[in-house]
């Protein structure tokens, strides 16, 4: 059986179980805010071994204020994710039934980035509900590592101010347009405006992309915002679209549709957004299913975050 060596216990070594469960434990626990006797139901073990799990991953190093495990969730299915999809890194959030997805997707897009994005770099945002969740677990985190933001659509200021992050801060370089433009006309004279294309050109400069994945039904974010009427996304799946990332519609292998709509759009375009070298893209849920698979089958992102409902899923219909 592998071995993961804690790091600061005299030469202590957790086996890849160990590693499991303590990682499952302590995201319920840190996260999730759970007790322990509703973790101990979760896990099937008792309290005591949830106690004793956590004490584990402190004395180990494992756990510190937050999950310093780079397995966080569920190692078995991140790793069958890689493999499966071709991913450089995946993230799945433990399942935990009641609690709603968005906010533990949120917080576990803002933990990898939080681990990974160095003081001064450049974090590329993309459209949507799991962008808007994660700044929100972030924004402490900016002003503190001097880490810019650079959007890769327009539309983006609609709901980042519920972020805390938008305001007179200069580390919010935004695309000051609607993500949807009344004519082709429109969008492609504001793309060739000098600070549209500036913000446009740095954001394929940045390193790291958080993507929204965006399904094609009734309630989809584009259609909550007002970018897409139901009457529209109706149409787009039946000319096969199963998703959308940037506002720009794919197919069930993630092939961009030929649509009227992305002549309207203000953004990256997912062709140029391969640029940027890691793009995570941060969706759960069944509703989803269809559009992360279509995502990862077009390359469109190559490190993802998710559920375990979600990724088992994801695995079963490979």
């Amino acid at each position: 059986m592998s071995q993961v060596s804690a790091p600061q216990d005299g030469g202590f070594l957790l086996d890849a179980e160990d590693v499991e469960q303590i990682s499952r434990a302590a995201w319920y626990y840190y996260n999730d805010g759970l007790t322990q006797n509703h973790i101990a139901d979760l896990l099937g073990v008792s309290r005591i071994k949830v106690s004793r799990l956590l004490e584990k991953g402190r004395q180990t190093g494992l756990v510190e204020l937050r999950i310093n495990s780079p397995h966080e969730g569920s190692l078995r299915l991140q790793e069958e994710l890689v493999a499966a999809f071709g991913l450089t890194d995946a993230r799945v959030v433990p399942a935990a039934e009641g609690l709603p997805a968005a906010p533990r997707i949120g917080r576990a897009s803002a933990s990898l980035l939080t681990q990974g994005l160095a003081p001064n770099d450049l974090l590329a945002i993309g459209w949507g509900e799991a962008v808007s969740t994660t700044l929100r677990y972030m924004a402490p985190v900016f002003p503190q590592t001097n880490v810019s933001l650079v959007s890769l659509t327009g539309g983006v200021s609609a709901y980042i101010g519920n972020t805390g992050l938008y305001g007179p801060q200069g580390f919010a370089h935004l695309i000051p347009t609607p993500l949807r433009v009344s004519s082709p006309e429109l969008a492609e004279m504001l793309r060739v405006e000098p600070y549209v294309r500036h913000v446009l050109d740095m954001a394929l400069t940045a390193k790291t992309a958080l993507i929204g994945i965006g399904s094609v039904a009734r309630s989809a974010t584009l259609v909550r915002y007002g970018y897409c009427t139901a009457a529209e996304i109706e149409l787009f799946t039946r000319q096969g679209a199963v998703g959308d990332v940037l506002g720009y519609f794919y197919d069930r292998d993630g092939q961009i549709l030929d649509l009227d709509v992305h002549r309207h759009v203000v953004a990256v375009t997912p062709e140029d957004m391969r640029q940027i070298p890691s793009v995570i893209g941060a969706a759960a849920g069944p509703e989803k299913v269809e559009a992360i698979l279509g995502l990862l089958r077009g390359r469109l992102a190559n490190i993802l975050v998710t559920d375990e409902p979600t990724a088992k899923e994801l695995l079963r219909r490979i």
